[in-house]
């Protein structure tokens, strides 16, 4: 009996260790869970923040302005709203107040021998240059109609309104006002046809050609190799495209003009401003580069 009874305690006092260890430790994993949860309030601001914060960076690099007009519509309660209608308003402000900082909007009318080849370039207001180059432009446009009568100069790429140096991705320059980029000039079967690119957007629609770059890498030479079936098949209007060519490198205003070196010999020019940027940069078979 004495044995049994001594058995009996040791069991009980078994148990109620092993139910005080249960205890504690459901009590420590308890403070663990509790030490380390975070409100769902906390969880909102931080992801509301975030998507903020990358919707200004966003429209910080399309448009410059657009960051700071984002800021400014979420102190409204309908902020997509706001945001519309200020930046409206801003953009449509800008070319009365970028002239006191040294830049001009290009025009964004859709007539007349100097065009933008796209809206879509001024809503994002990427069409300001020097009063200068716009100059240059008019009248290099106003040149190409006089010798070809109902030719078009389609500017894709420009410039943002202010500040130098800051970049117009995924440019690498065009950060001065100085630089421009123009699109080809093209013709389908029979006749030439103004106002048309290939792309919708007139860049990387590329002319096939020799290159004499070697895969490098960063590199902002893309080929877009699955993109070129679904362009226009349009071709290089080459008599136009020569002459602007033969216009721009005697304007002593242009300082270098890019363009890939198969179609220089394409085109059969050659001038000490036309070259090539380098193999790190952009293509230059979909388009042309000029600079002051």
């Amino acid at each position: 009996m004495g044995d049994t009874a001594v058995s009996v305690l040791r069991r009980v006092r078994n148990n109620v260790a092993m139910i005080s260890l249960h205890s504690g430790t459901s009590g420590a994993r308890h403070r663990f869970r509790s030490h380390v949860h975070i409100p769902p309030n906390r969880i909102q601001r931080v992801l509301r923040f975030s998507f903020h914060a990358a919707l200004v960076i966003l429209l910080t690099i399309l448009t410059q302005v657009g960051g700071l007009v984002w800021l400014l519509a979420t102190c409204f309660k309908h902020k997509l709203l706001a945001f519309l209608l200020l930046y409206s308003a801003v953009t449509l402000t800008l070319p009365v107040a970028t002239p006191y900082f040294g830049r001009v909007a290009l025009t964004c009318q859709q007539s007349g021998p100097l065009q933008m080849q796209s809206r879509v370039y001024c809503v994002l207001n990427r069409h300001y240059v020097t009063p200068e180059l716009a100059t240059v432009l008019t009248d290099t446009a106003n040149h190409m109609s006089r010798r070809y009568p109902g030719t078009v100069t389609l500017v894709l790429d420009a410039n943002f309104p202010f500040m130098n140096g800051f970049p117009l991705l995924p440019h690498l320059s065009h950060n001065d006002g100085r630089r421009a980029d123009l699109a080809f000039y093209y013709r389908n079967a029979t006749v030439y046809q103004p106002n048309a690119t290939r792309s919708p957007i007139g860049y990387f629609a590329f002319e096939p050609g020799p290159t004499h770059c070697p895969p490098v890498w960063p590199t902002l030479r893309w080929n877009l190799t699955l993109l070129q079936p679904l362009w226009r098949t349009f071709s290089l209007e080459q008599q136009r495209k020569r002459a602007l060519l033969t216009h721009l490198a005697k304007d002593d205003r242009i300082g270098k003009i890019f363009i890939e070196p198969h179609l220089v010999r394409t085109l059969n020019v050659s001038h000490p401003k036309i070259r090539i940027q380098g193999c790190r940069a952009a293509r230059y078979d979909d388009h042309i580069h000029i600079q002051q």
